[in-house]
């Protein structure tokens, strides 16, 4: 289930007026109780500070048990939005933050996610190095385009990483299905 923080509770006022930062917790706990897997992450480049980042970091890191995925999104500035005057997100910063959030939740996915297609190959080959283990591969995040999925894979390949296919491709496959089953 995803459903990110955003930022730090203490900037998400700034941000969102529609719900509270404890809804968005409050909802977190509900989908845990009902035995869902959590995808929760943010958006750095909204204008928070170093501190919000952090605290948006430790919040996650709070949560038990951890979000299974943590995207790490860098804000695409949408023509028309409040936002669109912000300046785009410095790539190390991108990095900082999959740094920090790999250390944090060793175990969670971290997903490389939007804002990823303004960042050149070497600063996502970073990302990776830094820790992130996962993108968001299709043509479209939400509202803005994503990187061109032949792109994506020349990328890992570059990297010298792999892609783990998706458990579901895998019952698909003719090679995990068995030639004979016997009683």
């Amino acid at each position: 289930y995803n459903h990110n923080l955003d930022t730090s509770p203490e900037f998400y006022g700034e941000i969102v007026t529609t719900r509270t930062y404890q809804d968005r917790l409050d909802t977190l706990a509900r989908v845990r109780s009902a035995g869902l897997q959590v995808c929760c992450g943010g958006i750095i480049g909204m204008g928070e500070s170093v501190e919000d980042r952090a605290r948006l970091l430790q919040t996650l890191a709070n949560l038990k048990p951890h979000p299974e995925s943590v995207p790490v999104n860098a804000l695409a500035a949408v023509p028309g939005t409040p936002l669109q005057d912000r300046p785009p997100v410095d790539p190390l910063d991108l990095v900082r933050m999959v740094a920090t959030a790999r250390i944090l939740m060793p175990l969670s996915r971290v997903r490389l996610s939007a804002g990823r297609r303004a960042l050149s190959k070497e600063a996502q080959i970073l990302c990776f190095l830094a820790g992130a283990n996962s993108i968001f591969h299709g043509d479209k995040l939400l509202t803005t385009a994503n990187n061109d999925a032949a792109d994506d894979l020349a990328l890992i390949e570059e990297a010298g990483l792999r892609v783990q296919p998706h458990p579901l491709l895998l019952l698909r496959s003719e090679s995990a299905v068995p030639a004979e089953v016997k009683a």
